[in-house]
């Protein structure tokens, strides 16, 4: 699978995974700012951004995704950052390929499985006719019927764009995603403790990962250690972009 990507900065290699319906674009702040000491990878996973699309969508195959994008790119124990389903990927990659990392940073997400609540979104997603559509207002105009939070609309239309002239579509695979939103939701394989230093980062008005959720994360991730970022929801690089930096600088020895 040929990723997309986007490199930034030198020094020890670091890569960051975005979560459902992102982008790299999404954490291109954040990668600049860690590019003043690491050699920072921000990747489109497939099905999102401008990487390939796939029939294939499951955390397997994205885990093995970057397991060859580490080989092409001969990237050396690198440091992997990954948010929600970015989360999830990272986990499972060092569940397959503990020895292929330094260190694990993950966050909003734990290594359990998630009931599926993204159907709204879809759905929403969805009812857009871009035969009818045809400029962004009116797209949000439509969107606004099934999704009322202004922020996660304007997270979802950064993926427009225009196809051809006055055609506007997805960047990411709608259709593949929707057929396998329930394995989004899955929780992770081939599970055992994986030693390195694990940061788990959580956001303190999100649910994402509870307090119930911290000794399943010790037990598979012993060497780790849970964040909380105050006044933050999910989006926790966006709504807290000070806090989170200043705990990957505590982690990260910077």
């Amino acid at each position: 699978m040929n990723l997309n990507y986007k490199k930034v900065g030198e020094g020890v290699p670091l890569i960051i995974l975005h979560g459902l319906f992102g982008s790299l674009d999404n954490w291109m702040g954040i990668a600049k700012t860690l590019g003043e000491h690491f050699e920072v990878y921000i990747l489109d996973a497939r099905n999102h951004g401008q990487s390939q699309h796939d029939s294939e969508f499951n955390y397997e195959v994205m885990a093995d995704d970057l397991y060859e994008f580490i080989h092409v790119h001969h990237i050396v124990n690198p440091i992997i950052l990954g948010h929600s389903m970015g989360g999830k990927i990272a986990m499972q990659f060092a569940m397959n390929y503990p020895n292929m990392l330094a260190k694990l940073i993950v966050a909003d997400i734990a290594p359990k499985p998630y009931p599926v609540h993204h159907r709204q979104i879809i759905d929403g997603l969805l009812s857009l006719d871009f035969n009818k559509i045809k400029s962004r207002t009116e797209a949000d105009v439509e969107l606004s019927k099934h999704i009322s939070d202004l922020s996660v609309r304007q997270f979802l239309l950064k993926n427009l764009f225009w196809v051809e002239k006055e055609k506007l579509a997805w960047r990411f695979n709608l259709p593949v995603i929707n057929q396998n939103i329930e394995i989004v939701g899955k929780g992770l394989i081939n599970i055992h403790p994986f030693l390195k230093p694990t940061l788990f980062i959580r956001g303190e008005k999100s649910n994402y990962i509870l307090d119930s959720d911290v000794e399943e994360i010790n037990r598979i991730f012993p060497n780790s250690e849970v964040k909380t970022i105050a006044n933050s929801g999910h989006w926790i690089h966006a709504e807290q972009p000070q806090a989170f930096m200043q705990i990957l600088r505590e982690f990260l020895e910077l």
